[in-house]
């Protein structure tokens, strides 16, 4: 076709077909002369033969092609703009008919724009990232991408033949922020953008960093999703939370679980978030808990892994189905009265060439300095903290999955590598902050903002800390110098805890401060007591295998270890497979042995996990007071010749609300063992781990005890106990002399 003169230079041609107009609008779609009256319609169109203007009925005006890259433009005397779309021919014969996106205004605001680049812009993921929307009646999807250091950005996918710089984005002034509106791209559309590095001069295909959806790996591109069209039926759910629960005063027990690893379909794939929904919901509601966490959920590479290598942020993992189906898993759980926690991981992200490294040719969410920018231990990138948008990014993200998926709370991984600029670092392998200390202040305020916004836009959220040092006031409030954590990982107790319980039981004197230390601390924090898949991996062994002895005695230990874990101040988590005792280290590429809980001790220990719960949950003593040392005394912890540990759990100084607790961490039971208690009455053995319905040997008191007047231990009265082996006793008090 012959050319004809176009209405635009040839230097913005250029930069059109090279994929390096900032502007596009500026170039393409409708355009006046300058006396108002012709109106210039110019559409870049590279696969094109042929291309005409549809302006309603029959009434079409042909394109001329004004450069031999693609550039076409048709004119129409017009003082207005009418609407219009483009059909073109390519040279299969195929016809395409579009609107224009050329045609339509920008759908981000100034407000929009300035809270973005001043970091406060609380729910951006309703801006950025990919919207289906109707503009002027025509339905389609709006894109938005923060690339400020981009020559230029084009969107691709199946819709344009994933052709970089056919379908290029208009930048939004000074923001960094390109966004184009593309009519008739609905829900299910693959694509990912197009950036044009001014640092190298070439063009990185990224996936959106906002997306709500992804491809099933190994394929890596975006999908548009509608995330607000799923019917939610948790309202009880947040009413009750609204009314009844509170942090600390509430039982915790918490689920650990990493999805793709806890069952299977029948030939070893993963199952549907709905399927593992209707396997695990009532399951925890048998054995008593009261929440679920989730190993990430997020978008992440590989599956022979935790999933802590998150690329998507805004993405569940598109393993297990669909954001709907995730919803379904989330309300599922809501509906049953459990609570939903989610590892997030705001401390790293890993340097895939499709996800966030060098986004736009440059550092631009991580550092640019390798002291600060990379984590050794991982090999993966450390966010900049400092950037405004950053910040933004990961505080919209912690919103987001309480936002838009009803999520409870959020577990933050690896908090102290956040913390420390020489974290797993060498002399000279880091950097100093501002005053020549290791703190990263970035980082820093970025914890206690994310935190106090977490808290005004959803005041019942749990954030938890995953935070392995000393570092003090990580639960404490922002404005009185802590960072504004709901709960922290008590790491020092379990590493005591397991080492005292690893130890062979005739060594165990030796080691009793193991078992006393923690409470010198235990309310300094607001603790989680955690036995983490951390615990089960890399030769780690078993929690079952970590118990010395013959099977009976491993299992008796295990028991006494998970009675004295819910015993103990502190809200509870338990890896999954521990509840059941599965003799096997974690292994992600399979699911859990359920052959094992056919066995009876196996079974036992299930059947003891559940009771466990039960007295937890229903014994207020057991956890209102968790964080405050008027609910917990020593009745005796030196006895380490005999290896056994007595105190009480309380709901108050004076309250006779309380409960005894006696541990004989010993295979040899212990007859007329006596411990002092304040109170005259009734003791009743609530639980005790030794019997034979857990698999224990069934010596015990027969259901309770009577006080003696008989002063021991500084109290008034006694209970002279029958102590069994490897095992743990919970006697509550009854003001009653009479069982």
């Amino acid at each position: 076709m012959q050319e004809i003169e176009s209405t635009v230079s040839p230097e913005q041609i250029e930069r059109l077909v090279a994929c390096e107009e900032a502007s596009p609008s500026q170039v393409l779609g409708p355009h006046f002369s300058a006396d108002g009256k012709l109106l210039s319609i110019r559409a870049y169109l590279p696969r094109a033969v042929r291309a005409w203007l549809n302006r309603g009925g029959d009434e079409k005006t042909e394109f001329s092609q004004t450069d031999s890259r693609g550039f076409w433009e048709a004119h129409v005397i017009s003082e207005t703009i009418p609407k219009y779309t483009i059909s073109f021919q390519d040279r299969s014969g195929y016809i395409d008919e579009r609107e224009d996106p050329y045609a339509f205004e920008s759908q981000l605001g100034e407000i929009d724009l300035y809270l973005f680049g001043e970091g406060t812009h609380r729910k951006i993921y309703d801006k950025l990232g990919s919207h289906v929307m109707r503009e002027d009646s025509v339905l389609g999807t709006h894109f938005a991408v923060w690339a400020p250091n981009a020559k230029a950005v084009s969107l691709v996918g199946d819709f344009n033949h994933w052709e970089a710089g056919e379908t290029p984005m208009n930048i939004r002034g000074a923001s960094g922020i390109w966004e184009i509106f593309v009519p008739r791209i609905r829900e299910g559309e693959v694509y990912k953008y197009a950036i044009h590095s001014n640092s190298d001069g070439k063009i990185h295909l990224k996936a959106d960093p906002l997306a709500f959806r992804a491809e099933v790996r190994p394929r890596t591109a975006s999908i548009v999703a509608n995330l607000d069209e799923y019917h939610w039926t948790d309202e009880e759910w947040f009413r009750a939370k609204k009314e009844k629960f509170d942090t600390s005063s509430s039982p915790i027990a918490i689920y650990e679980m990493h999805l793709g690893s806890w069952k299977r379909a029948a030939d070893g794939s993963f199952l549907n978030y709905r399927d593992i929904a209707d396997a695990l919901v009532p399951y925890l509601n048998d054995l008593g808990f009261t929440h679920v966490e989730l190993m990430p959920v997020m978008e992440h590479p590989l599956d022979d892994s935790w999933g802590y290598q998150v690329v998507n942020y805004y993405t569940p993992t598109s393993r297990y189905g669909s954001p709907e189906d995730f919803m379904y898993f989330v309300d599922r759980c809501h509906r049953s009265g459990i609570g939903v926690i989610l590892d997030w991981v705001p401390a790293h992200f890993p340097k895939d060439d499709y996800g966030l490294a060098a986004f736009d040719g440059t550092h631009l969410y991580e550092h640019e300095d390798p002291r600060r920018g990379v984590q050794p231990d991982w090999g993966t990138l450390i966010f900049n903290y400092s950037r405004k948008e950053v910040k933004a990014f990961l505080t919209c993200n912690a919103l987001f999955w309480l936002d838009k998926y009803h999520a409870d709370g959020l577990r933050l991984d690896a908090v102290a590598s956040m913390l420390y600029l020489d974290y797993s670092r060498k002399e000279g392998e880091w950097i100093p902050n501002q005053y020549g200390g290791r703190e990263n202040l970035e980082a820093l305020e970025f914890l206690r903002e994310t935190n106090e916004v977490m808290h005004e836009y959803f005041p019942k959220s749990m954030m938890i800390a995953e935070e392995s040092t000393a570092w003090p006031g990580v639960t404490h409030p922002v404005d009185k110098g802590g960072l504004g954590f709901d709960l922290k990982w008590n790491m020092g107790w379990m590493h005591d805890t397991l080492e005292y319980f690893q130890a062979d039981p005739i060594f165990r004197k030796h080691h009793q401060r193991n078992l006393t230390f923690s409470l010198l601390y235990a309310f300094s924090e607001k603790f989680v007591l955690v036995f983490s898949h951390d615990e089960v991996v890399y030769g780690k062994r078993s929690m079952e295998y970590k118990m010395p002895g013959d099977e009976w005695q491993r299992f008796a230990n295990l028991r006494l270890l998970i009675g004295y874990m819910f015993a103990h101040p502190g809200k509870k988590l338990l890896f999954m497979g521990t509840e059941f005792g599965q003799r096997n280290e974690w292994n992600f590429r399979t699911e859990l042995d359920w052959r094992e809980t056919s066995s009876p001790l196996n079974n036992g220990l299930m059947t003891y996990v559940r009771d466990v719960n039960r007295v937890y949950s229903d014994c207020a003593e057991l956890h209102v007071l968790d964080f405050s040392y008027s609910g917990f005394e020593w009745i005796d912890f030196k006895d380490s010749e005999h290896s056994t540990i007595s105190f009480m759990r309380k709901v108050g100084e004076n309250s006779d609300r309380f409960s005894l607790i006696v541990c004989n961490m010993t295979p040899v039971p212990r007859y007329n063992y006596r411990v002092g208690v304040p109170s005259d009455g009734y003791y009743r053995e609530i639980l005790n781990s030794d019997a034979k319905e857990y698999g224990g040997s069934g010596v015990g008191n027969l259901g309770g005890v009577k006080s003696e007047d008989i002063p021991w231990h500084g109290r008034p009265n006694s209970l002279r106990l029958t102590l069994p082996p490897l095992a743990i006793l919970i006697l509550r008090f009854e003001k009653t002399l009479h069982p």
